[in-house]
């Protein structure tokens, strides 16, 4: 059987899947066909250029011409774009696979849940960092009790893109396009892993606080001498109370100034220690119950989550490799007709989080979740 793969968008992610789903057959022999089908775009000219250099057959300018023609549909589109495509193919019977996060806002994120749901196929949120080797890694020493009663949970996720004033206007600057700056950008990914890695052990998130800030307020629109005001958050930071009564802190900025793209997870227990960081992807820093200080571990082995498929042991991975495991993982529950991790479901409570730190900034109260 061979899936014949529709993609809304050819920018950033749209190359990222691309490229990874390219590599599949080559480091994945077990992963399903796949036909690249239809690319989906408004620019004809940019999108020609990118469907040859990606691999695709087709091209289209309306998603819902490349709905009916296709296996899986990809929804790799701005925030504001996620929900009436993404629920048109699941009403199909397509599955659907969405960026992060599911939506802008919350209630436009459920609807997305309810068709998710209702359909019976999968349909994944493009949480790419849970397939870090080094994540699966950590993963496994939690669930193993090799951290024992978690007490600490600190994550962040640094970025400089936007420390210059004059860094022009984008999309990604506007509420009614993204529904949030660095909180839904970047805060995304943080709770999403951090649900992901202590979750089963710390249990949900009981009440939170948060602190949105935008310190450039309008930014130069390119080629027009105009500006746009900047109508969503640079930074945010959040304290959070888990199930267990463990202690969280996150935040996220796009004017760290020096962070590239610093993602970092932190968590301290009773019997151990772990920290992560993006910047070096193929490390996990972990203390044990039987060590001093930290031992940085490579996790680059054969034995270790997904090292199989590549390269000799200390050969590093990048971030790119993350994408090819992600759509390995799901493309084989389409095949399959399994289930597949993130879920929407799962990705609709990552956004239960974002509006609860958004109302907290609001009130200045903690919010109860739950």
């Amino acid at each position: 059987m061979t899936l014949d793969i529709g993609m809304l968008g050819y920018r950033f992610m749209g190359q990222a899947h691309s490229n990874a789903i390219a590599r599949l057959p080559m480091f994945f022999p077990d992963a399903p066909d796949v036909n690249r089908h239809t690319l989906v775009g408004r620019d004809e000219e940019a999108l020609a250029d990118a469907a040859d250099r990606f691999g695709f057959e087709n091209t289209a300018t309306d998603w819902a011409d490349a709905v009916d023609e296709v296996d899986v549909f990809y929804n790799l589109g701005p925030n504001h774009l996620h929900a009436e495509p993404s629920i048109a193919a699941l009403d199909a019977g397509v599955p659907v696979f969405c960026e992060k996060p599911l939506a802008p806002t919350l209630e436009e994120a459920e609807p997305m849940r309810d068709a998710a749901a209702d359909a019976d196929v999968p349909a994944g949120c493009a949480f790419n960092y849970r397939f870090v080797p080094a994540i699966r890694y950590a993963k496994g020493l939690i669930e193993d009790g090799k951290l024992g009663e978690i007490h600490h949970v600190r994550g962040r996720y640094l970025q400089d893109w936007l420390v210059d004033p004059d860094a022009p206007w984008a999309w990604r600057m506007d509420e009614e396009l993204a529904g949030s700056g660095a909180l839904g950008d970047l805060g995304a990914h943080t709770i999403d892993l951090v649900s992901f890695l202590v979750g089963s052990v710390a249990g949900d998130i009981d009440r939170i606080s948060g602190h949105l800030q935008t310190f450039v307020e309008e930014r130069p629109v390119p080629d027009t001498g105009e500006t746009k005001p900047v109508t969503v958050d640079d930074a945010y930071t959040a304290q959070a109370e888990f199930e267990n009564g463990a202690m969280g802190s996150f935040e996220a900025s796009r004017f760290a100034n020096g962070h590239k793209n610093d993602h970092t997870i932190e968590i301290q227990g009773s019997e151990g220690s772990l920290k992560f960081s993006l910047e070096r992807l193929n490390e996990l820093e972990y203390k044990g119950s039987d060590h001093r200080g930290y031992e940085t571990i490579l996790v680059t082995d054969e034995s270790d989550p997904y090292l199989d498929h590549w390269w000799p042991p200390g050969h590093v991975l990048g971030w790119e490799h993350t994408f090819v495991h992600e759509n390995y993982e799901f493309l084989s529950a389409v095949a399959d007709g399994g289930e597949f991790h993130p879920s929407f479901e799962d990705a609709y409570e990552v956004q239960e989080i974002l509006d609860a730190i958004e109302r907290s900034d609001e009130t200045g109260e903690w919010v109860a979740l739950g």
